[in-house]
């Protein structure tokens, strides 16, 4: 699991070799801190396969911005640098491991399919 800021998003998340799964959160967010313990146990599940990385919105928020963010917390699914799905709100555990399996079937597709992002870093 990494805390991502500005300065690290496009080296960990956009050009990442495998999917990545990003937890927008805030410290003052009651369902983030809920969610919290259930995304760090799952990321030692998953680790090799999915990178997990957490962005504090009040530290970052020109990153929630620009994709979007709008509630907390929010997970994005990120593969070949590009957001494919999203989830709003507190889930699970079970369900969360279910959305994560999902996007793991799809990781092949995803990066045959897509090309790789000009950044302008």
């Amino acid at each position: 699991m990494v805390d991502v800021n500005s300065a690290a998003w496009d080296k960990v998340v956009l050009q990442s070799s495998v999917p990545v799964i990003v937890d927008f959160w805030a410290p003052w967010c009651p369902w983030c801190k809920r969610l919290m313990p259930d995304f760090d146990s799952l990321s030692s599940e998953f680790v090799g396969r999915l990178a997990f990385v957490k962005v504090n919105v009040e530290e970052s928020p020109e990153i929630a911005s620009r994709y979007g963010v709008q509630g907390l917390p929010t997970l994005k699914f990120f593969c070949g640098g590009r957001p494919l799905a999203e989830i709003v709100g507190y889930l699970p555990r079970a369900s969360l491991k279910t959305q994560f399996e999902m996007m793991l079937s799809n990781h092949k597709d995803c990066l045959a399919q897509s090309s790789k992002l000009k950044t302008n870093t």
